[in-house]
C-alpha cells in the first residue's frame, strides 16, 4: 500500500496493482463445450517444457459468461480497459492467520479476571445445550482464520499507469503483498 494527495491536500490510501497483460488462451462456446467462457492466461513461463506444450503461462483463470466481443485466442488484455474513477471489484485469498481461538475469531469477550477464574480468560465457556446433550453445527468455537476467497466491492481507481501495467487501487485489497487477484469491473 502507499498514499497520494488530492488537489485539496487530501491524503488518499491507494493499493498499487500490477495488472496484466493477460492473454486469451481459449474461447469455450455453449455448442461445443456447453458453457460460454473465456480462460486467461497471466506471466508466461520463461521456458516450456515439451511436455508442457499447452501450458505456457503460470496462471489460468476461466471467465464465465462473457460480454459479447470480437475475442481471438492470443488477444492482449491489459489495463487499458479501465479508466480513472471506474468502481471495481477485487477477489484474492485473504491473509491466512492459522489456527486461532474464540476471542481472536469470533470477538468473544472471554471471561472476568475476578471470582475463582483461573487460566481460563479467554476461552468460551459452555458450548452445548442441556436437553440436547450435544454441540450445534456452526457454532462459533476455536478454528483456522483466514485464507478463504474474499471479495471486496465499490473500489474506485485512483490512477493508472499503462507504461507499467499498474493500477492505483483506492483502499486495501484481500491477500497479503504477491497474491493473485482478479479485478473487474462493475
Amino acid at each position: 500500500m502507499s498514499q497520494i494527495f488530492d488537489e485539496d491536500g487530501k491524503v488518499i490510501p491507494i493499493t498499487l496493482v500490477e495488472a496484466g497483460p493477460c492473454f486469451i488462451t481459449q474461447i469455450k462456446e455453449q455448442k461445443k463445450d456447453g458453457y460460454n467462457a473465456l480462460q486467461i492466461g497471466f506471466e508466461k513461463k520463461k521456458k516450456v517444457k515439451k511436455t508442457d506444450k499447452n501450458k505456457e503461462f503460470h496462471y489460468l483463470k476461466e471467465i464465465r459468461n462473457p460480454e459479447e466481443q470480437e475475442s481471438k485466442v492470443g488477444d492482449k488484455i491489459d489495463v487499458s480497459i479501465f479508466k480513472e474513477g471506474d468502481k471495481v471489484k477485487v477477489s484474492g485469498i485473504s491473509k491466512g492467520k492459522g489456527f486461532q481461538g474464540g476471542v481472536k475469531r469470533w470477538g468473544f469477550h472471554g471471561k472476568s479476571a475476578t471470582h475463582g477464574v483461573k487460566h481460563e480468560h479467554r476461552t468460551l465457556g459452555s458450548v452445548g445445550s442441556t436437553d440436547a446433550a450435544r454441540v450445534f453445527k456452526g457454532k462459533k468455537m476455536p478454528g483456522r482464520m483466514g485464507y478463504e476467497r474474499v471479495t471486496k466491492k465499490n473500489l474506485k481507481i485512483a490512477k493508472i499507469d499503462i507504461e507499467n501495467n499498474l493500477i492505483a487501487i483506492k483502499g486495501a485489497v484481500p491477500g497479503r503483498p504477491g497474491t493473485l487477484l482478479e479485478i473487474a469491473s462493475q
